[in-house]
């Protein structure tokens, strides 16, 4: 069976750290709790869905290994991004993985309460035939992207945290000839209003009647 690795870049539940957006508007505690209930979420899910892939989870800062190990499921493991950008912090992961003999590697973050693992599983069977699939985010940059082999290029000359990612990204697998196969488009929540929508959308999915046959 091929060998697939999916990363998980996260990171460590501290002040000043995690979800600074929403804590600048809803304050430290309530950036923290929301944060807490993402990452659990996300990987709760990942947990759920058994598709032969290894998980990693890329933790940040380099010394929050005590803080991330209570999230870890069976079998997983964790190691720290390291320093530098976001950039080069995805290619090593990228790379690291492909050197360990990987013939697909997926990473996601754990903004996007609506990745399911019917979206993994999706992006696993695009890259039997794809060099790229990329999950596009309504904010301009994307909830997964993955590769079926190393594509440094993907990582570089990118302006992170922009609304140009995405555009940056797939500008960059047309230049090198790759085949890219896009899934559908989600939202990430990185403000208190992303959290506020995401809400709303909970409470009228468990208002919706139910459909019975």
């Amino acid at each position: 069976m091929p060998h697939r690795r999916l990363l998980v870049f996260l990171k460590a539940p501290r002040p000043g750290i995690a979800k600074t957006r929403i804590a600048a508007t809803l304050g430290d505690q309530a950036a923290l709790d929301i944060h807490r209930e993402l990452v659990t979420g996300t990987l709760a899910r990942i947990a759920g869905s058994p598709d032969g892939s290894d998980v990693e989870l890329r933790f940040a800062p380099d010394d929050a290994a005590t803080e991330i190990t209570p999230w870890l499921w069976p079998g997983w493991r964790t190691v720290p991004q390291g320093g530098d950008d976001l950039g080069a912090r995805l290619s090593r992961a990228f790379d690291d993985a492909f050197a360990d003999g990987c013939t697909g590697v997926v990473v996601i973050g754990t903004d996007c309460p609506d990745l399911t693992a019917a979206d993994l599983r999706e992006a696993w069977d695009a890259l039997v035939d794809h060099d790229v699939v990329v999950g596009p985010a309504e904010d301009g940059g994307y909830w997964l992207l993955g590769t079926s082999a190393p594509r440094p290029g993907l990582f570089a000359d990118i302006a992170w945290s922009s609304s140009t990612v995405l555009a940056d990204t797939l500008s960059t697998a047309r230049s090198e000839g790759l085949s890219v196969r896009l899934l559908r488009r989600l939202n990430d929540v990185d403000t208190a209003q992303d959290w506020d929508r995401h809400l709303s959308n909970l409470a009228a999915a468990a208002a919706a009647p139910s459909v019975r046959e």
